[in-house]
């Protein structure tokens, strides 16, 4: 193990020790004595006191770190635009937008009335078309078509209030009252007058929904605890649609609340029995039907219920016991009420096909399930998003291509072919939006089902993010261009001094896995290499898509190499690539971010000796493989909210979301295969006699979704066996959640000295640029 020269540990305190009261489990002949089980008793003031003490001797041991984490936070501060505004997004006869204030914490909801005698438009910036960059585009001395100026956004400037501006929803007002506060959702009638709106004020996510008149500015009586997520409304805002969720966090039943009565009065739509189903719910396009989804990451269940109908329940069209991955998107088209249907029937990366609700109650007890007509093809190199965006004038369809994800337009005229027998099309044959860089994120915003444009939200690895208005093309196909509302503001900062490359990393097994490269322009790959931070995740098909990070500019600055590994059980390439890296194949996960560490190395961008690494959750748990399997290969290893007890968690079903966890690393209480697998790479059954370098795992006390008592178990073990010097810490948030501490400036100190951590130990704590 090489250190850093300021490593030595010789004033170090005593770490903290748990007492050590041995638990058996045992499943499949073969018996796991715990002696850190006892940490869970959440509630015991003994396993508070010993939380407090790891807090302190972090504190102690990580104290030389504080100027670099104070100014690390300085310069995520500074470059941060804190009085600052969203892009108005119009709903009904309301412009809707966010401001945020320099001091405050969170962001204001505010409104303005909609102006329709709009006639010009002042876009600020180019658009942006095949030529790239704010090239083109309307100007101000454009004359924008009437039906486009209605939603042409007005200028909001940061600190300067609107004519009929109303504030709705101060956060900071609400949050001032709990030392922790989080939205979960918020839902508006098409009138403008009733929000709903849900507030977690612990961190463990179970939230309190509550009702707000926004004409008297005034809450409603009701109130309706513990509800899982947000609220959605019926567009009359008369009923309200709530989730709960069961004593493992699995949201299982569905609510209807009439406004103006009890929660008692609720009416119960559904209760989802099989403990494999996460439920979630939405509107259709047109808001006709509410939208009902109970699946996991293999197969799920569809209902819709129709909100024209008071006292209606709900319409099962596909079952489970489909074994499909789909999801339904009503519409209508001439007069005929049609599903689009995205679905994994015709091939892992999913087709559309197109039927009826008729159609599919027809074959509820057929042996096969008929689908209807194709309309986008299965592609073998194109990965369609789960669902399709539909309005009334196209339909809008998320597909990633070679690891980028964009919008693919789809005319309506091409559905009604395939409708009257015409052949599918392929989604690669489809027009979209052109952007100028290799390495960006684009995906829909809004689109509201009746208005003459849609928007996206563009950014990449080195652009903040920008908000585009894209008018529907005309049936003239003549050809449109993306209006430039917005992009979000940076302070002191020269974007062109960095670089995003992307490098492919051979696998032990032949595979490549793509590395996306983030370095100061003056930072190349050369003899000796460079201070590197490799970061992971690589489950559930997430993809560690571009996406702008201002705090990241401070390792870069400091000389850092900030590398991307995008390793199999992402799905960065598909669905393929999430398979290859789940279930019995998860170790694909490990060895891909080890390769990709590697491949850094021999290519003289990482120096060998200064090569840290940082995960959270799923992403911890990758840290905690890679310390048991290559503990060599890094200076210092940071695991956020890490899942390093997995085995543990997921032989109890009456833990929070271990049932629905099967479908991801498979059921090790049922299946001895997958027991002895997860076995073989549970961080924390597999800590072992070596030299581990300095390693953090932060956590937070109310996370409902990685229990902070597997990263205190964890380090109890690591500290056990640990052969360097080097220290092994932990860091709890006692207010936090998930995401941590709420509020801005908690998360950016939160950044900060993860940033810090890393860099100290990659013995770069100086600007270099």
């Amino acid at each position: 193990m090489t250190t850093t020269p300021d490593s030595s540990t010789a004033q170090t305190p005593q770490a903290p020790r748990a007492k050590q009261v041995p638990t058996e489990r045992t499943h499949h002949g073969e018996t796991f004595i715990d002696p850190y089980e006892w940490l869970r008793e959440k509630e015991s003031p003994e396993v508070i006191s010993h939380l407090e003490s790891e807090n302190s001797y972090t504190e102690t041991v990580t104290a030389e770190q504080q100027p670099l984490r104070e100014a690390i936070f300085a310069e995520i501060k500074h470059r941060t635009v804190e009085t600052d505004l969203s892009v108005p997004e119009r709903r009904g006869q309301w412009w809707y937008f966010a401001r945020t204030i320099e001091g405050e914490q969170h962001p204001v909801f505010c409104r303005v009335p909609v102006q329709e005698a709009v006639a010009g438009l002042d876009t600020g910036a180019g658009g942006l078309g095949a030529g790239g960059h704010g090239a083109g585009g309307l100007g101000a001395e454009e004359i924008v078509p009437s039906e486009l100026s209605a939603w042409t956004p007005p200028q909001v400037e940061p600190g300067v209030p609107l004519e009929g501006e109303q504030t709705y929803f101060d956060t900071n007002a609400e949050a001032s009252q709990h030392p922790f506060y989080s939205l979960g959702g918020m839902s508006i009638n098409d009138a403008g007058t009733l929000l709903a709106y849900s507030e977690d004020t612990s961190g463990d996510e179970h939230y309190t929904l509550r009702f707000r008149d926004l004409e008297s500015g005034e809450n409603l009586a009701e109130v309706v605890e513990n509800v899982h997520g947000g609220p959605t409304l019926d567009p009359t805002g008369e009923r309200a649609y709530y989730l709960v969720a069961d004593a493992s966090w699995r949201p299982y039943r569905l609510y209807e609340h009439i406004v103006g009565t009890s929660a008692q009065e609720d009416r119960l739509l559904l209760e989802v029995e099989d403990e494999q189903l996460w439920s979630a719910i939405w509107l259709a396009a047109d808001k006709r039907e509410l939208i009902i989804y109970s699946g996991n990451s293999e197969y799920n269940e569809t209902r819709i219920l129709d909100l024209s109908e008071p006292g209606a329940q709900p319409v099962l069209l596909i079952g489970k016991d489909r074994g499909l991955e789909h999801n339904i998107e009503p519409f209508e088209l001439d007069g005929e009420r049609l599903l689009l249907i995205t679905h994994n029937q015709h091939g892992p990366n999913k087709s559309v096909s197109l039927t009826t609700a008729g159609a599919l109650l027809d074959q509820a007890d057929s042996e096969s399930l008929d689908l209807g007509r194709t309309v986008l093809e299965h592609e073998d190199t194109v990965k369609l998003d789960d669902s399709v965006t539909i309005t009334a004038a196209q339909i809008l369809v998320a597909a990633r291509v070679n690891t980028i994800q964009s919008v693919y337009l789809l005319p309506l005229d091409t559905v009604r072919q395939v409708r009257d027998g015409g052949a599918a099309v392929k989604t690669s044959s489809l027009a979209g939006p052109q952007f100028d860089e290799e390495l960006f994120t684009c995906s829909v915003s809004q689109a509201e089902y009746d208005a003459p444009l849609f928007r996206v939200s563009y950014t990449s690895w080195l652009t903040p993010p920008r908000v585009y208005d894209i008018p529907h093309e005309p049936a003239g196909g003549s050809g449109v261009e993306p209006l430039l509302r917005r992009e979000t503001p940076v302070n002191d900062v020269d974007l062109d001094a960095y670089r995003a490359t992307r490098v492919w990393a051979p696998a032990p097994d032949g595979e490549h896995v793509p590395v996306t490269v983030l370095h100061h322009r003056d930072v190349a790959p050369g003899e000796g290499g460079h201070p590197t931070l490799v970061y992971g995740y690589g489950s559930y098909e997430i993809s560690m898509d571009p996406q702008f990070g201002i705090a990241r500019l401070s390792l870069l600055d400091r000389g850092v190499v900030f590398a991307v590994a995008h390793i199999r059980g992402g799905g960065e390439l598909g669905r393929k690539w999430y398979d290859d890296g789940k279930k019995l194949k998860k170790i694909n996960t490990f060895t891909d971010f080890i390769a990709a560490t590697d491949y850094l190395v021999d290519t003289g961008w990482a120096d060998p000796a200064r090569v840290a690494a940082l995960g959270g959750s799923a992403g911890g748990l990758l840290m905690g493989a890679v310390a048991n399997m290559a503990p060599e290969k890094y200076v210092a290893i940071l695991a956020q909210v890490p899942f390093v007890d997995n085995l543990t968690s997921i032989l109890d079903p009456d833990l929070p979301l271990s049932a629905l966890e099967w479908e991801e690393w498979g059921n090790p209480i049922t299946d001895p295969e997958v027991y002895q697998y997860m076995k073989s790479y549970s961080p924390y059954e597999n800590v072992r006699d070596t030299e581990y370098p300095a390693i953090a795992a932060v956590t937070s006390l109310h996370d409902t979704r990685v229990l902070y008592v597997e990263p205190a178990k964890w380090v109890q073990k690591l500290r056990e066996h640990q052969q360097a010097q080097e220290p092994i810490v932990l860091k709890i948030e006692m207010d936090g959640g998930h995401g941590g501490a709420s509020g801005r400036y908690e998360q950016w100190k939160d950044r900060a000295w993860d940033y810090a951590f890393a860099a100290h130990w990659l013995g770069a704590t100086e600007r270099r640029f």
